[in-house]
């Protein structure tokens, strides 16, 4: 595996364009909408209610794979299962909303997390590399918010995908984010390096600035009213500001006897 895997096994973030890919950042990484990373648009998008038979395929899923597990625990593809039915099932009740995941999202999410667990413990020879991904939907910004976790699952992923440019970038952008500089410069170099030469250059700049802000939120003052006020702009775009007390100045004047 690439990088350093000798743990367990990794709606818009800030945005990482790179040509025919839009990479949605701040509420989201990404695939994701991350999503990222990012976090949980874009893939969760990407699965509609039909795939599956819908709502109801979803939940016959998961009593079909939670069976399975019980019955034959070392079965990678039934874990495998199970994952992939409880995060169509997020996506199927729309549990991913616009404030972040609805209780029952997030419920489905941790049990998806227990899933991918079981599955990668088993060691699988070759990691499926879309479920990584969807996993990295489930770590990501709208999902469980846990940027390590979505770092390991996006390591087995490039592992899969070496050549995916899409993938390194999200690499990097959750190592940034889990303060995880080593891991999120090499992926930040190997999505460089991958990128169309026309690309490279923007594709660098904008991954240079999620390392110095892996936050997404930007500063801002402003004057309303004679007052001063100074906040930070979030992912949503939210501007929470808090009024800047100053401290008036007197000055004194010495009278000449």
């Amino acid at each position: 595996m690439l990088f350093d895997l000798r743990g367990r096994h990794r709606r818009r973030v800030v945005r990482v364009i790179y040509i025919g890919l839009a990479l949605l950042f701040g509420s989201g990484l990404v695939l994701f909408g991350v999503g990222g990373g990012i976090g949980g648009g874009g893939i969760l998008s990407s699965i509609s209610k039909s795939e599956g038979g819908g709502n109801a395929g979803f939940s016959s899923q998961i009593t079909k794979y939670r069976k399975q597990t019980e019955k034959q625990p070392s079965n990678a593809s039934a874990w495998e299962g199970l994952a992939k039915a409880f995060i169509h099932e997020v996506g199927a009740l729309e549990a991913v909303t616009a404030n972040g995941l609805t209780p029952k999202g997030r419920e489905l999410y941790k049990q998806a997390s227990g899933a991918w667990s079981s599955y990668i413990a088993l060691n699988p020879s070759k990691p499926n590399a879309e479920l990584a991904q969807l996993m990295a939907s489930v770590y990501g910004v709208e999902g469980l918010n846990e940027p390590a976790k979505a770092v390991e699952v996006l390591q087995v992923a490039v592992a899969v995908r070496p050549t995916s440019v899409y993938l390194y970038t999200l690499l990097a952008e959750y190592a940034y984010k889990a303060h995880n500089t080593r891991v999120g410069d090499l992926g930040s170099e190997k999505a460089v390096s991958l990128a169309p030469a026309t690309q490279r250059t923007l594709l660098k700049r904008e991954l240079a600035e999620v390392k110095a802000n892996p936050s997404g939120e930007k500063t801002y003052t402003t004057t309303t009213n004679g007052k001063t006020y100074t906040g930070k702009l979030n992912a949503k775009k939210e501007l929470k500001a808090t009024e800047v007390k100053t401290t008036p100045t007197t000055t004194s004047s010495t009278k000449k006897k």
